[in-house]
């Protein structure tokens, strides 16, 4: 997949020239794994549109849909300069940065304003010092979606989940979120999930209602357990060789179009998640389930020690 994205880079081209008026950008390439449907590619759109309106020295192109790889080919392709921004779940920083991953921990926070707030404040500049060794710069942290569980049989209890096979993102605090379920974890990008979803070759997955609203998940499996298991923030990448080669209007600019977008995507999330339980009920044909607290306990029990920031991230929410 590396390997793939390095072609793909090289046939579009690492620099291309835009004329605008005397002026000549520079071609920078914005990728993520996510459909154009999903909220928070529509908020990366709406980034890129504002960058372009008003920056001097760049054009920004989206590339949505896997188009540059997968998870792991954007991520180490941000790293090498393949591609210039990205859009991910900072849980695929984990083998570089291994504070990134547990930043997406199960029940880790209390209420979306205690994640948005603590990932665009103070905590981030941390994050950001960890990021130097990577090459890479967090323009900011997006609400992706509480993240819920959809599967091929009703699930009440943890008991009901020993030995089914449930797909997760390509990161190990999933897997053994979901090994804590005695269920197995089967890793794999979210383009490849319907198809595995429809031909059983997983027997659920776990995402916010907006994604899989957007997936058209609910079309192969009905059940929807309202696990509330990760307020799930999503984030803006940036290569910090092209952060630092940004004029200082140039980096206002994007960093303003991106605060702009997270302002709305947050919004809108909060907006659709209010409205889709009902709808995945009455339009959808979904069972939506309310689960004990198993599923929780043992998600806890094997999890919170895991997490170096975990008594440090609650003090920001206090």
């Amino acid at each position: 997949m590396k390997k793939r994205l390095a072609v793909v880079m090289t046939a579009l081209t690492m620099t291309v020239a835009f004329a605008i008026g005397a002026q000549a950008a520079t071609e920078l390439k914005w990728g993520s794994c996510g459909t154009q449907t999903t909220l928070r590619e529509q908020a990366m759109a709406k980034a890129i549109d504002e960058i372009n309106a008003n920056a001097e020295d760049i054009h920004v192109t989206g590339y949505y849909d896997s188009t540059l790889g997968g998870s792991q080919d954007l991520v180490e392709g941000i790293q090498e300069g393949l591609v210039d921004f990205i859009t991910e779940g900072p849980a695929q920083f984990q083998a570089w940065v291994p504070k990134l991953g547990f930043l997406e921990a199960p029940y880790l926070w209390q209420s979306v304003d205690h994640m948005v707030n603590t990932l665009n404040g103070e905590y981030l500049d941390t994050l950001n010092e960890d990021f130097a060794s990577c090459n890479v710069h967090i323009l900011g942290t997006l609400y992706y979606g509480t993240r819920q569980l959809t599967t091929n049989k009703p699930v009440k209890t943890v008991e009901d989940l020993k030995g089914m096979k449930i797909r997760v993102p390509e990161t190990d605090l999933y897997v053994k979120m979901v090994e804590s379920w005695g269920a197995s974890a089967a890793p794999m990008n979210i383009n490849e999930l319907y198809m595995a979803l429809q031909t059983g070759t997983v027997d659920g997955q776990e995402n916010p209602l907006p994604t899989i609203e957007a997936q058209k998940f609910y079309e192969v499996v009905k059940n929807i357990t309202l696990t509330n298991h990760i307020i799930c923030p999503s984030m803006f990448f940036v290569n910090n060789d092209v952060w630092e080669s940004l004029s200082d209007h140039d980096k206002e600019v994007v960093q303003t179009a991106v605060d702009n977008a997270i302002e709305w995507e947050n919004q809108a999330v909060l907006d659709s998640e209010a409205e889709l339980a009902t709808k995945m009920h009455d339009e959808y044909g979904c069972e939506v389930i309310e689960p004990d607290e198993t599923i929780r306990e043992a998600t806890i029990a094997a999890i919170q020690p895991m997490v170096e920031d975990w008594d440090l991230i609650q003090s920001y929410a206090e």
